[in-house]
């Protein structure tokens, strides 16, 4: 598979890269997003009570939570699809990738940051579009409503109300922490990335409570510009994804997705609940569930706009 041009290869994933969940490194000014780039500006502080208050996450999403991103829906609304025994590891990445996700969609979702320590409780929408759209809005509490992301391909811009500007994210922060939480930009903009850039292989089936389970491994590609050195995924024959886990370039797995509640919403059986944990921290999680979806919503195309990050009509 041969990397696009112009696109720069992210720091591939270490114990180092994953543990830092240290705000103050991540903290940096509006004007430019970068880590590594001075002076750092007078706003700076009001960037730092941004992040360690809210936010800049969508999709599936969510990773899926992409995240996760394939044009084209591929259940009707009443349709309960089921993959042959002898499906291809492409197959049921795509249908799993495609499961939260219609041509269209709206979502509602309510976020928990967990820590030995604190918790804090946050909710969001969500809207996408096609494989690679999508704009994400924080609604509560209320010091945090309007807190925005777009992404746009494969760029992503955020917008904070208090400061009144919007603010592209450079590819040199998609591996920090996105709104303080155990999810990284990485994690948002997946897209189709699982398509382009690795080699996916069925390593494992078993029969488990009436559906087939598949376990996934995708290794990237040599030149491939991704972060993990390994993921794999378990789905159930009903493409509901039931675990994913990130490793390291030594293997060494250093987060996890999992489902923790299964139901129906929105026309499908999806995953309702899923946490992110960081395997490194003890008790440091983040946890996702669906309030509401509509994965065939009329999304105008307005929608994706910087207009529409800003809250602007």
């Amino acid at each position: 598979m041969q990397r696009q041009p112009n696109s720069p290869l992210p720091q591939r994933a270490s114990r180092n890269v994953l543990a830092v969940h240290d705000l103050r490194a991540l903290i940096t000014p509006v004007a430019s997003l970068l880590r590594r780039t001075p002076p750092r500006c007078t706003i700076a502080a009001s960037v730092e009570e941004f992040e360690m208050r809210s936010a800049r996450m969508a999709s599936f999403a969510f990773a899926g939570v992409s995240v996760a991103l394939v044009s084209g829906p591929l259940f009707a609304e009443d349709e309960i699809a089921v993959a042959s025994v002898d499906a291809t590891a492409i197959q049921l990445l795509q249908g799993a990738l495609e499961l939260t996700r219609g041509a269209s969609s709206y979502t509602r979702l309510a976020m928990k940051i967990h820590r030995p320590d604190w918790e804090r409780n946050m909710e969001l929408e969500a809207w996408t579009q096609g494989q690679e759209d999508a704009l994400i809005r924080f609604t509560a509490p209320a010091k945090d409503a309007g807190n925005a992301t777009l992404k746009l391909a494969d760029s992503m811009w955020t917008f904070v109300p208090q400061l009144k500007r919007e603010a592209r994210l450079p590819s040199s922060m998609m591996s920090q922490s996105w709104a303080s939480s155990d999810f990284s930009y990485n994690d948002l903009s997946r897209s189709d990335n699982y398509l382009r850039y690795y080699d996916v292989q069925i390593v494992e089936r078993e029969e488990s409570k009436g559906h087939t389970i598949f376990s996934l491994q995708m290794t990237p590609y040599d030149d491939a510009p991704v972060v993990w050195g390994r993921e794999t995924m378990v789905l159930r024959d009903d493409y509901v994804m039931l675990s994913q886990t990130f490793h390291d370039q030594d293997l060494i797995a250093l987060k996890q997705m999992e489902t923790r509640d299964i139901g129906p919403l929105g026309g499908r059986e999806i995953p309702l609940v899923m946490r992110m944990s960081d395997l490194a921290e003890p008790d440091h999680w983040t946890e996702i569930r669906y309030l509401e979806a509509d994965f065939d919503a009329d999304v105008p195309a307005s929608k994706f706009t910087r207009f529409a990050l800003r809250g602007e009509r």
